[in-house]
Formats: structure tokens, sequence, C-alpha cells
């Protein structure tokens, strides 16, 4: 099982890229040799405890608000069996597989750390799980997001002794009859495991570094879809200029003005109109690099602290030594509840201002016809995907209501200040569902506005971006169903699809978009 090449548990920093990249597979990671003495000597120390009858939460205490109830040397393995079964007290639609698969990820690699005091055993089944895609079902409401996301990771681990459900290969099955079919036992937890396998903070960490993911994604598809709208609307690129975002130098908004000065390069359309006379445009074309700005520098804050939590220990209590045991707040979820949240209004603002473009798509003005369509009338033409736009952006503003404002004290006043992290997790999620939809349809409107501009052609980079949209949808000559065009469209860029042949063309041309900003990258 243990290799010599790949991505070393507990060992190696973990990042966004590799956390995703190991749970899709495509990194292979392992326990090592130095993972492993640490380990080793981490169960020992409980071991230690557990013999000379030491008093240690969690280990032979209860939990919560019972944590001055002392348990017997004997009944310390019962306890860590009790604990995933009274606390799997989720509820609500399972979460995506992948983020359960993050999780099983995440976990591992604080675990390995060697302070936790889980046996060897127990961490290559958890390992098991993850190489052979046995995808836990976990509830995704139940987390408070402090003493660790308990609810979710209870029900994460209830296979480990032989309890729960699991995804095999996509088909929902229980434990017992995967194991049975695997031909393998449940584990018998040893003292404190349980405690350690709820107690973190895997559940909001897994949903940030899946945020991290796809928000990345929709702010590099919005420059380059915000570029088309500005050919086809004729804006100019003036505002972009290098000095004058030298003047207010945020580093978001200066590699979005870079993004966007390159991608209009060399256009015959921006060539065209360059003496037209119109002396500013609307703020949704003009002010990209201020907004789409911010919410880089939004996203760059939670990438950072998402990568902080990534490779720390968040269970409690932590084990030093035999002697040395520290009760402390690591599993408390603020450190990353804040952030989501900030990051969760910036993914919104994204929306917001392409819903605005959208609409100035329609007005008729500037040489483009009303509804982007020639026969209007019999047609409405591209009025109502902006009606879709207006709803999600809506939709997206009463989702951003901060959870961790919130905190509703548990376990009878013992856990008084939480941080509803998960909340904040979950939400981001669902407003970056709805930007993916909102950008979709202002990229086929700037397709279809972009052709009314014709026979010029905008720079080498756009016209691609362009050709790969009607690759998979044509110019609307007359009304149809545009529900099919959208998710189509809502397909490239919810895959990643778009952003991905739009930057191999680009490498392929030599041009780097975000050259000199390597922070900004996934």
């Amino acid at each position: 099982m243990h290799m010599q090449t790949g991505f070393k548990y507990g060992i190696d920093p973990l990042t966004t890229g590799k956390a995703i990249a190991i749970a899709s597979g495509k990194l292979r990671a392992y326990l090592d040799e130095t993972a492993l003495q640490r380990i080793s000597a981490a169960e020992n120390h409980v071991r230690d405890i557990v013999t000379r009858e030491k008093t240690v939460y969690g280990v032979n205490t209860g939990f919560g608000i019972l944590s001055n109830t002392r348990i017997s040397a004997s009944d310390t393995i019962t306890l860590q069996h009790k604990i995933l079964q009274s606390h799997s007290v989720g509820v609500g639609d399972p979460i995506p597989a992948e983020i359960a698969k993050l999780m099983l990820v995440t976990k591992v690699h604080a675990l390995a750390q060697g302070y936790s005091g889980v046996r060897q055993q127990t961490l290559e089944r958890i390992i098991w799980h993850i190489e052979n895609d046995i995808i836990p079902i976990v509830p995704e409401k139940g987390s408070v997001g402090a003493s660790g996301d308990l609810a979710p990771l209870a029900h994460l681990f209830l296979p480990l002794i032989g309890l729960g459900e699991c995804y095999l290969d996509g088909v929902r099955l229980e434990t017992t009859k995967i194991l049975k079919q695997k031909n393998r036992q449940a584990l018998q937890l040893g003292p404190k495991e349980g405690l350690a396998l709820i107690n973190g903070t895997q559940f909001i960490l897994s949903f940030a570094v899946k945020a991290v993911q796809r928000m990345h994604n929709c702010l590099e598809a919005a420059d380059i879809i915000g570029a088309m709208s500005l050919e086809a609307l004729t804006g100019t690129k003036s505002p972009f200029d290098q000095r004058l975002h030298a003047l207010r130098p945020f580093s978001g908004n200066q590699l979005v003005a870079q993004r966007l000065r390159l991608l209009l390069e060399h256009s015959d359309i921006m060539q065209s109109h360059i003496d037209c006379g119109r002396v500013q445009d609307p703020y949704s074309l003009r002010c990209m690099p201020q907004v789409h700005g911010a919410s880089r520098n939004a996203w760059l804050h939670l990438k950072n602290l998402t990568e902080v939590e990534l490779n720390a220990v968040t269970d409690n209590p932590i084990i030093f030594n035999q002697e040395d045991i520290i009760s402390g707040g690591n599993f408390h979820g603020q450190p990353l509840a804040l952030p989501l949240d900030y990051a969760c209004f910036a993914a919104a603002e994204i929306g917001n201002i392409s819903d605005r473009r959208c609409y100035l798509l329609l007005e008729g003005k500037w040489g483009l016809p009303l509804l982007l369509m020639k026969n209007v009338g019999l047609n409405s033409g591209f009025m109502i995907p902006q009606y879709t736009t207006a709803a999600l952006v809506s939709e997206n503003k009463t989702l951003c209501f901060p959870s961790s404002a919130d905190s509703i004290p548990t376990s009878l006043g013992q856990e008084d200040h939480v941080s509803m992290g998960s909340i904040s997790g979950r939400k981001i999620n669902r407003v970056l569902d709805n930007l993916e939809f909102i950008l979709a349809i202002e990229l086929l409107s700037a397709c279809q506005a972009i052709e009314f501009r014709r026979p010029l052609k905008s720079s080498a980079l756009l016209e691609f971006a362009h050709d790969y949209v009607r690759d998979f949808v044509a110019f609307a000559e007359e009304d149809r169903i545009f529900a099919e065009d959208i998710n189509q469209v809502a397909g490239l860029i919810k895959d990643f699809r778009f952003v991905e042949k739009f930057n191999e063309f680009a490498d392929g041309l030599h041009i780097e978009l975000s050259k000199g900003y390597d922070e900004f990258s996934f």
C-alpha cells in the first residue's frame, strides 16, 4: 500500500489544488515512515493515559457538558463507538460525494500529523475508502461549526464501525453490504479515536476547498465574458490603463486590468470606434477591474486561510506527549467562517455586475438591435434570459446574510459560542451554483451580440471564446427554448471546460494573461 512517490499525508504541505487532485484520483497520497512513527507515538501516549488512569477529556471522560463525568478504563472503547452513534444526527440531503471525499482526505492529513492518538490501522481504513471510492453518505445539515463539525464527521466515520451508508460506484448501499462484498471487517476503535474523528473542521474546510476552486473558475470566466460584452457594446479599453491602476494599486484590480488589456489587444472592433466621441462607458463595463478585482482580493484571502486550515490540527484535546495534553479550541470554525462569508458576498457581486451587462446588451443602443434579434415583437429575443439572471442575482442577495454573525449556545452552555461556518461553506457554494448560470447567460448574450459587429473581428482570444461557444450553441435567428442553450453553456463553465480550453489557446499564442500575479493562481 505504501508508495515512495506522491503526496505524504501529515508531512507534505497540502494546498487546495492538491486536495482536489487527491480526491479526484489524480494525485496518490500515502503514509510515509515519518508519519507512521508520529502516529505510533501518539497512540502509545493514549494507551499510557488509559493505563495510568490519568483524566483526559474524551479519553476517559464524557463529552461536552459531560466532560466531568469519569469513564472507567473498561468502557473507554465503548465510549468511542457511542460517540459516533450519538453524534450522527445530521438531516437533509446528502452532501456531494466529492465534498465527502475531500473530508476524508483532509481528515487523514490532520490526523497523520501525530497529535490526535489515532491508530495506523484506522487511518489506513480511511485511505482504503478514498482509494476505492467508497464514499460515506453525509447529511448536509446539523453542524454549528464549533466543537468541530460533529454531526457530519460522525456520519462520515460510521462506516469504520460497520454502520451508516456509502456510495459504491455511484450506488447508495448500507455499509454492512459493502464490507461483506469487499471481505472487510468493521473496526473496533481505540481510546480517543471516536472523538478525534468527529472533532475538527473538515466539513467547513472541504466546502471551502471546493469554493476556492469554483470561485477561481468563475472569476477567470467573468473577465473573458465581460471583455466580450464590452466589445459587443463598443466600449473603450482606456479605463484599464496600467498607469491608472498604479495610482490605486490593489493587486486584484491590477490583475483584472492587465487581463482585460490583453484580452482586447489587436481587436478590429476596438479600433473601429476609437474616435466615436463617447466619453464614458457604464460602470459595469468601465469598473470591471475595481469590481472583479475586489472579488479577486476576497478570493485570495479565502484561499490563503483555507490553506492554513488544510495543514492545521483541529481536533481536541491535542496530545504532545503522555504528560502534556492540552484541551483547547482548535476545532472552532470562526477562522474560516468569516472569510467564507466575505467570499460569498464577493461571488454574489460578480453575478450582480454580470446581470447589468446582460441588461446593457438588450437595450438596442450603440448599433445593436433591440433584445439582440432583428425581428422582435413576434420574437422576444434575449429579453427573458435576463429575467433569469435577475432572479438568480436576487436569490444570491438573500444568501448573503453572514452565517458567522449568528451563534446559538449548545451543550447546555458549555459550548456557548459557535461559528456556524458549516452554513457559510454550504451557502457560498449555492451562490456559485447561481453565478455559473448568470455568467452562462451573459456569455450567450455576448456571443449573440458580437455577431452584429461583423465583418469586424475582436481579438484572437475573444474570437476563440466566441467560436468555442458556437461549437455547442448556434446563433439565434428567432426564439427557441433558451433553457437548453443556457444549460449547455452553463455546463461548459461548471465543469471548467470553457476556462481550460481558453487558457490552452492563450498558452498556444504565448499570451500570459495573469503574468506576475502567481498568488492568484489555483
